[in-house]
């Protein structure tokens, strides 16, 4: 675990905040050095503040006892932020909400252990493509991963289902499988978002 948090240091990479932490997964803290370096370790650092970090996105918990029916809807948060991302890339701004719901439940300090981060968990790799510079201003990663999802959705001539297999898996492990790769997690993922963007789709445009 210090390897890993190590690498995370000297890459840039970042870790995903969320609540509380996975039973089956070493804890994992966050905090800040005498220096200002954001630092991470497995033990509780003495005598300054920190937070402690787990890692996964908020749908791909396949033990997770949200009920996806029911759970509230975030139609106000980033309002403008994604109405002008919908428009810019042509996506509905149902899909836009139903992935941010999927990936961070609009937490725009979300991180995940493989690097994810930011409202719409965007890897750094990704982030550079598409040109976000500060992967934690949310209208940057709003705009980019509306960009990413818009050429997913390019790529796979519109199928949503694909395109939202390989936001969560890659596009190498759709292509490879040709199709939702059989990973219990992106199967998963693949099913909430969909409920997920029925429910804002029918909330925004009922409205």
């Amino acid at each position: 675990m210090k390897l890993q948090a190590a690498k995370v240091l000297t890459t840039g990479v970042f870790l995903a905040v969320a609540t509380a932490v996975v039973a089956d997964d070493p804890p994992v803290y966050r905090y800040q050095q005498a220096n200002g370096v954001t630092a991470f370790s497995d033990r509780a650092p003495k005598n300054r503040p920190y937070q402690l970090v787990r890692f996964d996105c908020f749908a791909c918990d396949l033990q997770s006892t949200v009920n996806w029916h029911n759970t509230p809807l975030f139609l106000q948060k980033y309002q403008q932020e994604i109405t002008t991302a919908a428009q810019h890339h042509q996506l509905d701004p149902a899909l836009l909400r139903a992935v941010i719901h999927a990936e961070s439940a609009f937490n725009p300090k979300a991180l995940s252990k493989s690097g994810a981060a930011g409202l719409m968990q965007l890897m750094p790799d990704t982030a550079t493509e598409v040109g976000v510079q500060n992967v934690w201003h949310q209208q940057q990663n709003i705009q980019g991963g509306a960009s990413y999802l818009s050429s997913l959705l390019k790529r796979y001539k519109g199928d949503i289902k694909l395109a939202m297999a390989a936001y969560n898996a890659g596009p190498g492990a759709v292509d490879k499988h040709q199709g939702i790769p059989p990973y219990a997690e992106t199967q998963t993922y693949v099913e909430r978002v969909q409920l997920l963007f029925s429910r804002y789709q029918k909330a925004v445009y009922s409205s």
